[in-house]
């Protein structure tokens, strides 16, 4: 992709969703995370019913009549989009790659959290950190996010959401809300490095799958080729295999479930023919 191409595409993503973060922040975004304490916001006289401990005594003193002090949450929060950019991202079988509808999802989250006045910041890994982008505000800061969530330059065959979450548990030592995004097709979890990362941040698990790769129909022979490792052989999709296939990637997409659920980490399951939009608005409401 050259420049004139990325730029396009960049500026294509940020116009639709500039449009859907407004939907998310009618009522869901601002609502969803907590802030982090409580700031001074203003101070008006005594009502019945207030309470006594939030007396200002300076100002009631000052107008021989009792006012109270204000507090309102502070809202500035921190987010972090952990993204997965190996090469297993880069497929896509009807409406898009899925290293595509990601950078949408990404996007969106990253505009509706500027909007809402909160920083923003981009790890993307493989098999090891990839790119990092520190959380700060702005509409430049955001372009860059999605510029390099749309040009992928550092695949590799394969991934280490491990050493993604490593990295994160050592340099963000502030609780930060994350979103980490992968289509979790890899086996290297360290329940321990989970429990961790939950236990100091906000996680939110997005798991982005191409519809194959829950269910294909029984086709016979067919070759096909491994992506991550650019081996092709050839396989029999009779209908014992496929449901043994099935049934095999069900248990282990239950299993990655379950595992973020233990640590109370927030949940998204969507494959690519998904409206994200709507199962964003929904799962930040129900928080």
């Amino acid at each position: 992709m050259d420049t004139k191409e990325l730029l396009k595409k960049v500026r294509q993503i940020e116009i639709k969703t500039k449009k859907q973060s407004n939907d998310i922040l009618t009522g869901s975004y601002h609502s969803a995370f907590k802030g982090k304490g409580l700031t001074f916001s203003e101070v008006r006289p005594y009502t019945y019913g207030d309470d006594i401990r939030r007396i200002d005594w300076k100002v009631t003193a000052r107008l021989s009549e009792p006012h109270v002090k204000i507090m309102e949450e502070e809202r500035e929060l921190t987010i972090l989009l952990l993204v997965d950019h190996s090469t297993s991202m880069s497929y896509g079988t009807k409406n898009a790659e899925k290293s595509d509808y990601v950078a949408e999802i990404a996007a969106l989250i990253t505009l509706s959290a500027l909007k809402n006045n909160d920083k923003v910041g981009l790890i993307t890994f493989t098999d090891k950190v990839e790119k990092v982008l520190k959380p700060a505000k702005g509409r430049f800061h955001a372009l860059k996010i999605i510029r390099e969530l749309v040009f992928n330059n550092n695949i590799s065959p394969s991934s280490s959401i491990n050493e993604a979450i490593q990295y994160v548990n050592k340099v963000f030592k502030k609780r930060t809300i994350i979103f980490l995004i992968s289509d979790f097709m890899i086996d290297d979890y360290n329940e321990k490095h989970f429990r961790k990362l939950c236990a100091y941040h906000d996680v939110t698990a997005i798991r982005v799958q191409d519809p194959i790769e829950i269910y294909f129909p029984p086709l016979g022979y067919i070759k096909v080729t491994d992506i991550e490792t650019n081996t092709s052989y050839w396989i029999n999709l009779n209908k014992k295999n496929v449901q043994s296939y099935i049934e095999y990637r069900n248990k282990k997409n239950e299993h990655v479930k379950k595992m973020f659920q233990k640590f109370s980490a927030g949940f998204i399951d969507l494959t690519t023919n998904d409206n994200y939009l709507k199962s964003l608005i929904k799962y930040f409401s129900e928080r």
